[in-house]
């Protein structure tokens, strides 16, 4: 993987802020973006997701883990897809399960969980973000764009 062409940094007091931070990227989202999410368990990753969705204008009953569903199709003011890489062994597994055409076809937003369990399920140019504990509500995110898009994107979100 080729160096990041921005990172920005911040801490999230709250998991309210996660999920406001969420809703602003998901008001900036357009059909093709890929947002790979890092993180353990507990780190903010769902709280960001279901602020992403609110912003892209997906109904908060609509919003899902995809755990066991692998990808889980939303509608809104831009299509989108949720996917969670957890429970994959490899590459080849999410292969498998018609991921990597998902991908190709740029029709639609991705938001992807887990995705330092297979990296390579990344396009070429994508956003990671990665949050980490920083204190009991406390998150830190490191946002790493790759790619021209994907930094326009970032600049807009974070500045």
């Amino acid at each position: 993987m080729s160096e990041p062409t921005l990172t920005r940094r911040l801490v999230s007091p709250s998991p309210e802020e996660t999920h406001r931070l969420g809703v602003k990227l998901g008001k900036l989202l357009e059909p093709g973006d890929f947002v790979g999410l890092v993180g353990d368990l507990g780190a903010g990753k769902t709280h960001l997701v279901r602020g992403v969705a609110e912003g892209a204008g997906v109904a908060k009953s609509e919003v899902a883990s995809p755990t066991f569903a692998i990808v889980y199709p939303y509608e809104g003011r831009i299509p989108l897809y949720h996917a969670d890489l957890y429970r994959l062994a490899d590459y080849e597994e999410l292969y498998a399960t018609g991921f990597v055409d998902m991908v190709a076809d740029n029709d639609r937003a991705m938001l992807v969980e887990w995705l330092d369990r297979i990296p390579q399920a990344a396009p070429r140019e994508f956003l990671r973000i990665s949050l980490r504990h920083a204190g009991e509500a406390e998150r830190s995110l490191e946002a790493e764009a790759f790619g021209a898009r994907p930094t326009a994107l970032l600049e807009a979100w974070l500045g």
